[in-house]
């Protein structure tokens, strides 16, 4: 996945990374806490789907080890990327 640094994000949006990061605290809200969001969903829907191996779906997240990807996904869910895949394919 390539995720944009929050310079290029600002300038897309016309706003300085001091605005874009000020806002998105007035949401609640940080550019890494959306970008976990978003793996999290990504990584739910490829394990549950099947057809990718664990590090597959880790390299296509961005991670640059499984091991990282395993730690973040049993942090966001309280089980391991495989034991979720089993559960959602059981």
């Amino acid at each position: 996945e390539d995720w944009q640094p929050l310079e290029r994000l600002a300038a897309e949006q016309r706003l300085s990374p001091a605005t874009l990061a000020r806002r998105l605290r007035a949401e609640g809200q940080s550019l890494s806490a959306i970008r976990d969001e978003i793996r999290q969903a990504q990584a739910r829907i490829m394990l549950a789907e099947g057809r990718l191996k664990v590090a597959e779906i880790a390299a296509r997240l961005g991670y640059a080890e499984p091991s990282a990807f395993h730690r973040a996904f049993l942090k966001w869910t309280g089980t391991s990327p495989a034991a979720y895949r089993t559960d959602k394919q059981g």
